[in-house]
């Protein structure tokens, strides 16, 4: 892979068919990224026909090894553990596909700040790619290899040149490639997001009908009853007794944590937190 041709297509952002090319720059330490999950799940569900998304890292250089980034990895870190390893497993399971990084990202901030595992260990990153059923080997091997350290120079690069100074951050590109990218920095609320959309877009956005529940739960493993409420546009106490049906028939399981209940699809012989 030629690192500077990775850059060079990634800046191609009037090659997209939708109108909209929007990067997230997210922390893998940052629990406003956390929170954000819920407002990017929803706009993905409501308005991705309008919009390409791109997830890419922006992590604080001063929680990245330099050494991590320019020398080669030991091919067995199995007992090791690095400030810079999420960053490095985030990125190696993208290869498995975008929307593989993405879960892993959703799972890597619920390990990190609902269970309070050490996301820095080795062993605990491969448990994440276990549980959310990507190819652990072919995971081990990304994690390890010199292509996986470029993709991440590729996201610092990516938020060098677009002034990205903090994550959570949104940049929307429309398809005017000379047209500069509009950054919204920090954490807003969801209609400010579908206002910046309209407004790009210059016309009226109409949300898609969202995806029945079973498919809802294939695509994010994890979710509260109050997001399952705001996507159907129905209160909680609907939402949770739609859910109580499926826990019922073993579909979905129910964890509750402090104020909220937590709900995910129903998988064999694994761990309980994804």
């Amino acid at each position: 892979m030629n690192y500077l041709t990775v850059i060079d297509d990634t800046l191609h952002y009037s090659t997209s068919a939708k109108p909209i090319e929007l990067y997230v720059f997210l922390d893998p330490y940052c629990k406003d990224c956390w929170s954000l999950q819920p407002l990017l799940r929803k706009l993905q569900v409501e308005y991705d026909h309008y919009f390409t998304l791109r997830v890419a890292l922006r992590t604080p250089i001063n929680k990245l090894n330099r050494n991590c980034l320019t020398e080669r990895q030991d091919p067995q870190p199995t007992k090791r553990s690095n400030p810079c390893f999420p960053s490095l497993a985030v990125k190696a399971a993208e290869f498995q596909g975008k929307r593989a990084g993405f879960r892993y990202l959703s799972c890597l901030f619920e390990y990190s700040f609902l269970k309070k595992r050490d996301v820095t260990s080795f062993s605990v990153l491969v448990e994440i790619a276990a549980r959310i059923n990507l190819d652990v080997d072919e995971f081990i091997v990304d994690f390890t290899s010199e292509e996986t350290i470029r993709a991440l120079q590729v996201d610092m690069f990516l938020g060098n040149e677009m002034e990205v100074d903090e994550a959570p951050t949104f940049v929307f590109f429309n398809s005017n490639i000379e047209d500069e990218g509009l950054k919204v920095s920090g954490l807003y609320d969801y209609g400010i997001y579908e206002q910046i959309l309209e407004e790009l877009i210059g016309e009226q956005i109409l949300p898609d009908i969202p995806p029945s529940i079973s498919s809802l739960f294939n695509r994010f493993d994890l979710l509260t009853t109050k997001e399952v409420a705001e996507i159907y546009h129905i209160s909680e106490k609907e939402a949770e007794r739609e859910l109580k049906k499926r826990l019922l028939k073993q579909q979905i399981e129910r964890i509750p944590f402090q104020d909220r209940t937590l709900w995910r699809k129903k998988q064999q012989n694994c761990s309980l937190i994804k």
